[in-house]
């Protein structure tokens, strides 16, 4: 089984986000007929977000070699023999020119088709920074990309018409409205490379600050505070119990890792000194970043009503803490507590709750999908359950209108 590696393997950083798998080649035949077969060239180009026909091309354009597809039995094979090594740094190569954004370094960009008049140009289109940067359309590769579009196996959340998107080629369903909506990104939103830089930058200093915050918390022990304390924790951290049977740590209670985290999120997520990167490296620090049962507990600590739009500030926080199909569900559990319980008056907001998770790239279309429709005692009671995915049907709705306009135009 191949490892994986960053996507940016000058990047030596255990808590980059953007990993692929190592490439792996095979030689098979020999004299003339010799050729080097890419067994898992799929798997990459889904970590890159490329058709794997793309960095196949990529290699015979750089080595001038013929290359060839077999996508029904998933076979490219560049005619050849080519140590593992040389195509590996060719992928960096294709990296650089054809994934990451030319402003940010951030790989999670779009391919787009720009036309004007005969002319025709390619750019990436990035999701981290919204920067739009030019692709040197001298490279040979570019040709093969404007004549074999690829098409979108999960179509795009963003786009504009008479746009190209280089995952699906085709004209991007538009979100529904959303009364007061605000286009533009929350204050203080950080993509995951900033955030993992200011991680690395202002560890030691966070490392005496969480030092400082737990003398000062544990300062006054007597039982009148520790009460006082309690009351005032009593609301958020009772909705923060775990359900029994779940398969993670069974850590519960209030001296839980679990409720501590609960409780310095809703103690200090209004101060102005605390960010995406101290709420990471709390949970670092109490040993939870990486359970599920943690995006549970931040879900109900750190939002407000104005949840839709802090989604946005903290999307960088999310992404790095949301990094399975059981987080995702355990983030919708979340919510489903935080609406269904403590904010019902937020419900008929639910649809703007999912776009803004769904846009970020927090929530994937099947997780929200089969939540939406699949009603669940886990988290809170039947009723409310259904209350909640009620109000989540026009949002689910436009996925699956989405994802219907997109069909039509795979058949046309």
């Amino acid at each position: 089984m191949a490892g994986v590696v960053n996507i940016r393997r000058d990047v030596d950083d255990k808590f980059y986000r953007y990993r692929m798998p190592v490439l792996l080649t095979k030689i098979e035949g020999k004299g003339n007929g010799i050729k080097t077969v890419v067994p898992n060239m799929s798997d990459v180009a889904r970590a890159l977000s490329r058709p794997p026909t793309y960095p196949t091309k990529f290699f015979g354009c750089e080595l001038g070699a013929q290359t060839s597809f077999d996508e029904k039995n998933d076979r490219y094979i560049v005619n050849g023999a080519h140590d593992a090594e040389r195509l590996r740094e060719l992928l960096d190569g294709f990296i650089d020119k054809f994934v990451l954004c030319k402003s940010c370094k951030n790989p999670e960009t779009d391919l787009i088709i720009l036309k004007s008049g005969r002319n025709e140009d390619i750019v990436r289109d990035c999701k981290a920074c919204g920067e739009r940067t030019d692709i040197d359309m001298r490279h040979r590769l570019t040709t093969f990309i404007l004549k074999n579009p690829p098409k979108n196996p999960k179509k795009s959340k963003k786009g504009s018409k008479g746009e190209s998107n280089g995952n699906g080629g085709g004209q991007h369903a538009a979100a529904p409205p959303v009364p007061g909506e605000d286009d533009g990104d929350a204050p203080g939103a950080e993509s995951d490379d900033e955030l993992t830089r200011k991680i690395k930058a202002e560890a030691a200093q966070l490392t005496t600050d969480a030092a400082i915050a737990k003398e000062d918390w544990s300062a006054d022990t007597s039982a009148q505070a520790v009460k006082a304390r309690m009351k005032t924790l009593e609301g958020a951290v009772s909705g923060m119990a775990i359900s029994a049977g779940d398969d993670d740590d069974d850590d519960e209670g209030f001296d839980s890792p679990y409720a501590q985290f609960g409780r310095w999120v809703e103690e200090n997520r209004d101060s102005a000194d605390i960010g995406a990167v101290q709420i990471y490296k709390k949970a670092e620090e109490l040993g939870v970043e990486k359970k599920h049962k943690a995006v549970l507990v931040l879900v109900q600590a750190l939002f407000t009503t104005e949840i839709a739009k802090e989604i946005d500030q903290y999307k960088a926080l999310l992404s790095k803490m949301v990094t399975s199909e059981k987080h995702q569900k355990s983030l919708l559990g979340g919510i489903e507590r935080f609406v269904g319980k403590t904010h019902p008056e937020l419900v008929p907001s639910v649809p703007k709750i999912l776009m803004a998770l769904y846009q970020n790239d927090i929530i994937e279309e099947e997780v929200v999908t089969q939540w939406g429709t699949h009603v669940s005692k886990k988290y809170v009671d039947k009723d409310t359950s259904k209350k909640v995915r009620k109000a989540s049907e026009p949002f689910l709705k436009w996925l699956a209108e989405a994802d219907d306009d997109d069909d039509d135009e795979d058949d046309e």
